[in-house]
């Protein structure tokens, strides 16, 4: 895949091997300008990504300001940065630090156009779709995505609250309890700190890079410098720093925050906002008018239908919600839907299915919710979902089934 169209290189001095890099993998026009003239470059040549040179001596805020700022006022879809630095932060928020002018520069910044390309790609079919609708960005992307972090030596704690202070974060003290973290949620980063043995990470590694859902998962790992896997492009590395370690993730967790976004509003914007965009189960709307039909159906035909109300006691933060809800999405059977209430409870319809049928299915689910979901708080207990269920009776109408559940129609189904 080449580097197809403009882009800016930005450079306090001429940037020789920056340059090469970037021309040797196709991307074409180059332009090189200073920080006061990469505003006018880039509104100039609209380029798809920005590259930082090394910088000697930080500029001021000031400085910046104009760079940042047209970066901020772009339109269109999203113009990914890329900053060369040592052991500093990049000078402009959010890039995406890497190391040198290598090969893994080029396949960071690869990884980061392709996003580009779904943005512009869901940008196109909401214009085209018949409500015309935006696609914005979530004011923090941080605050929506989810860090599994792996290790049991020292550096765990400070790595934990490195993260925790700006991302969701899950712990794992083992290979195989990542591994299986990594199968039931929405991960958008690794970070593996020290303790597990070099076998153990070198096979998960292995894992990771074989698997192509997670090949271009961010990968921050500790005091591993002897590992290395050239099939993950995002495999960041520090020797003995975990907050550096964090600091130079976190722009890599925003970008593919950002993707899961894109992918879910893609989804909804294919089912004609049927699915909800936050958690991937059906809009209140859709749920609503699908359950009226299905109970007819049901009660013509004779049929089976079960529902079930999954509401979790004590719990007040909106992301353990959303968590448990695109949790509920990964698990629930392709023949029943599910909606998200507004109290952060789960309604379910479970089609062809009995009373004791779906009560199977709803301890199976459960389970995997126990098992997984934590509370957001300092006291990290587990959420354990209150199930309530109700089948459907011969005397039995929309109302009459919902109601045994503690649930009532919101929407009419001829919305």
């Amino acid at each position: 895949m080449a580097l197809l169209g403009p882009m800016v290189v930005v450079a306090e001095t001429p940037a020789a091997d920056l340059l090469d890099a970037l021309g040797a993998a196709g991307a074409f026009p180059i332009i090189e300008a200073s920080l006061k003239e990469a505003p006018a470059a880039i509104a100039e040549i609209q380029p798809v990504a920005v590259a930082m040179a090394p910088w000697k001596t930080t500029p001021t805020e000031r400085q910046l300001r104009g760079l940042v700022d047209c970066l901020a006022r772009r339109g269109g879809p999203v113009t990914p940065v890329i900053a060369i630095v040592d052991n500093d932060a990049p000078i402009v928020p959010n890039a995406l630090p890497v190391a040198d002018c290598s090969e893994r520069l080029v396949a960071r910044l690869r990884s980061a156009l392709r996003v580009r390309t779904l943005h512009a790609t869901v940008m196109r079919r909401a214009r085209g779709s018949d409500c015309k609708r935006t696609v914005p960005v979530p004011a923090n992307l941080l605050n929506q995505a989810t860090v599994l972090c792996v290790g049991r030596g020292g550096s765990f704690p400070t790595l934990s609250v490195a993260i925790g202070e700006r991302a969701g974060v899950v712990g794992a003290f083992s290979v195989e309890t990542a591994a299986r973290y990594l199968n039931a949620r929405d991960i958008d980063a690794v970070v593996i700190g020290d303790g597990l043995g070099l076998r153990n990470v070198e096979a998960l590694l292995t894992v990771l890079a074989e698997d192509v859902r997670f090949r271009e998962l961010p990968i921050a790992l500790l005091n591993n410098s002897a590992i290395d896997e050239e099939r993950l492009p995002n495999l960041i590395r520090a020797e003995a720093d975990p907050i550096r370690l964090v600091q130079n993730v976190l722009p890599y967790v925003r970008l593919r925050a950002f993707e899961n976004h894109l992918r879910r509003v893609l989804k909804s914007l294919e089912t004609e906002g049927a699915i909800d965009a936050d958690t991937g189960l059906l809009d209140c709307h859709a749920f609503w008018r699908d359950l009226e039909r299905v109970v007819e159906e049901a009660s013509r035909e004779g049929g089976a239908l079960s529902i079930a109300r999954f509401s979790f006691d004590g719990v007040t933060d909106r992301r353990a919600y959303i968590d448990a809800a695109r949790l509920f999405a990964r698990l629930v059977r392709n023949i029943d839907f599910a909606c998200r209430e507004h109290d952060g409870s789960i309604l379910a319809a479970f089609t062809q299915t009995d009373l004791r049928s779906a009560h199977v299915v709803a301890r199976r689910i459960a389970s995997v919710l126990r098992h997984t979901m934590i509370s957001p708080g300092r006291d990290r207990r587990t959420i354990r979902p209150t199930i309530t269920l109700a089948t459907l009776k011969a005397s039995d109408n929309l109302s009459t089934l919902v109601a045994r559940v503690g649930a009532y129609p919101k929407v009419a189904a001829s919305r």
